[in-house]
């Protein structure tokens, strides 16, 4: 049996083309279009998704909400400061967390977080050494967390945000990530009624983004790497509409990879047809997966050696893709979260 090398996935990315800011216009990004068939690349702006979506298809957006994760505290016995990233719920006001020394986090450790409105005690530890807080607080728990926490970024962007609306999308309403769904931050509401306008249809499904789904794959091999777990949730509207965009010939177009795993992961289950429900994926999509849930998609351009550039790479071929990225970096296209958007159809 040939294993697939992860070192296949790799490519040289110049530092200056990772985006550090949001641009002021959140679709004045470039667009670059990558025919999945024969490789073909057009160069666009954002703003002409328009023209490549048809009455009849269907976009699929994550409408999850970045949580204001990252928060700093003081462990309560000794004062060391702690800084801390929620990663999900684990239960009632549980949560599995990264901790920042975490040698200095054991279990009954108590951290205490802007004057005491906030404590949380350290009642044990996960994989990947995690650990897991229960916290203690009065009211209601996100709106203490608006209050204390910050944005998320990841550790490639070293600017400050100065507006923290930018790291969401303007369809965001299911707080729940640690990390936004970025191919959605492009997104205007003028273009998704200008969508609407054309007789594309537009749904919306939950994924809440771990930190896991952006880590290099440090195993050698891609058969070796494990997906985290990620909370997904498809309704019952969006699961009809779904359904009849298909048997009506229309193309099922998702924004994101989150989108996509968490489409994918239902039609894989269901022979194909989209059924409501919600629980956990860890489905982990690479060459030589055959699509079931999507037609096209619309992605932001990926780390090196990652699970999403190996998503990306199922979806129009590992050569295709990696000839793509050779030539966003020849053409300078902006990199990560806040960069330029692809669509693979």
């Amino acid at each position: 049996m040939n294993f697939l090398r992860v070192e296949l996935f790799d490519f040289h990315l110049p530092e200056e083309l990772i985006a550090q800011v949001p641009l002021k216009e959140r679709d004045a990004s470039r667009l670059m279009v990558l025919q999945k068939d024969n490789g073909d690349i057009k160069h666009e702006s954002f703003k002409s998704i328009i023209d490549y979506l048809q009455a009849g298809d269907c976009l699929v957006l994550n409408n999850t909400r970045v949580m204001p994760a990252r928060l700093f505290g003081m462990k309560e016995d000794t004062g060391a400061s702690i800084e801390i990233l929620l990663l999900k719920q684990y239960e009632a006001d549980v949560w599995e967390t990264l901790i920042k020394p975490a040698k200095r986090v054991k279990e009954g450790t108590v951290i205490t977080f802007g004057s005491g409105i906030l404590k949380a005690t350290c009642v044990g530890t996960s994989d990947h050494g995690g650990r897991l807080l229960k916290f203690d607080y009065e009211g209601i728990f996100y709106e203490v967390l608006e209050q204390l926490g910050e944005m998320p970024l990841p550790p490639y962007i070293k600017e400050q945000l100065d507006d923290r609306e930018r790291y969401q999308t303007v369809f965001s309403r299911e707080i729940g990530s640690a990390a936004a769904p970025t191919a959605g931050l492009h997104f205007t509401e003028e273009i998704l009624e200008e969508l609407k306008g054309k007789g594309v249809h537009i749904a919306f499904i939950t994924l809440h983004v771990g930190l896991g789904t952006f880590r290099p794959v440090s195993a050698d091999t891609v058969e070796e790497h494990e997906m985290h777990a990620e909370f997904y949730q498809v309704t019952d509207g969006t699961a009809a509409l779904l359904n009849e965009v298909r048997s009506n010939g229309g193309r099922i177009v998702s924004v994101g990879t989150t989108s996509t795993r968490t489409l994918e992961t239902i039609a894989s289950k269901h022979n194909g047809q989209y059924v409501a429900e919600s629980g956990w994926t860890n489905i982990f999509i690479y060459p030589g997966y055959e699509f079931k849930g999507i037609d096209g998609m619309i992605t932001n351009f990926h780390l090196p050696k990652s699970s999403l550039i190996m998503l990306v790479s199922a979806l129009a071929s590992r050569e295709y893709v990696m000839q793509a990225y050779e030539t966003a970096v020849k053409e300078k296209y902006r990199f990560f979260s806040f960069g330029d958007a692809m669509l693979i159809i």
